[in-house]
């Protein structure tokens, strides 16, 4: 958590994939903070220095409900929140989305608005594959490795995590590596333009790979203020 930009009444919370940390955001760190007042990261539980209480069921509604709980104790729940997502955060993001279009809601990451305004952008390094499988591990003691359990979630409430990117009028944008093994290119960007057809994209050089933020920090952070800029 830092404090940035003077005068800027902005604030970018950011979600890192799996399995890695909010270290993912170290080269753009920097940058984030000359625009944003201020710049919010955490790890989630079961990641980095979070607690990783064994046996757990993580889910992706539990992660999505400590966002929510962290934005409260500081105090940035009525905030305008510009929300940046990788890989496993993405479908985090995606959770808080669908709470936000509730008619009674109190959540990140759209604007809780004194009088009527648009609502901040959103931002997905990269989105959900569609039809993802399960994957069983066990870890020395037996115990189910539940962390990956998020693959089959995906799957079992695509509609409700799909089905909010498609609602919500929080505009999107994709910053986007061809080289990217999880989402290969082309197959991916034409399915993404397909199903969210009103989401901008920005296509990185050839060589940029899964995690474009440590790749590629510059043209990342460079395509990413410029989406918010536009704005």
């Amino acid at each position: 958590d830092s404090a940035g930009a003077v005068g800027s009444s902005d604030v970018v919370v950011l979600l890192h994939g799996f399995p890695t940390s909010s270290y993912d955001w170290s080269k753009i760190w920097e940058g984030l903070t000359l625009r944003f007042r201020r710049v919010v990261a955490l790890d989630f539980v079961g990641f980095g220095f979070s607690d990783k209480p064994r046996p757990h069921r993580y889910s992706i509604f539990e992660q999505a409900s400590i966002v929510e709980g962290l934005l409260r104790h500081l105090g940035l729940h009525r905030s305008g929140i510009n929300l940046v997502s990788h890989d496993y955060g993405d479908t985090v993001a995606q959770e808080l989305l669908h709470r936000s279009q509730k008619p009674l809601w109190d959540r990140p990451p759209c604007r809780v608005p004194k009088k009527p305004s648009p609502p901040p952008p959103a931002f997905m390094a990269e989105s959900e594959k569609v039809g993802m499988g399960g994957i069983g591990f066990h870890d020395n003691d037996g115990l189910p490795v539940s962390i990956l359990q998020y693959i089959n979630q995906r799957k079992k409430h695509r509609e409700r995590w799909v089905g909010a990117l498609k609602a919500t009028s929080v505009p999107l944008h994709l910053i986007y590596g061809p080289l990217d093994p999880v989402n290969p290119h082309p197959e991916f960007l034409q399915l993404y333009k397909k199903v969210l057809p009103a989401s901008t994209v920005s296509v990185l050089d050839d060589h940029i790979s899964h995690y474009p933020q440590l790749e590629d920090p510059m043209g990342f952070l460079n395509a990413y203020l410029s989406f918010i800029d536009s704005f």
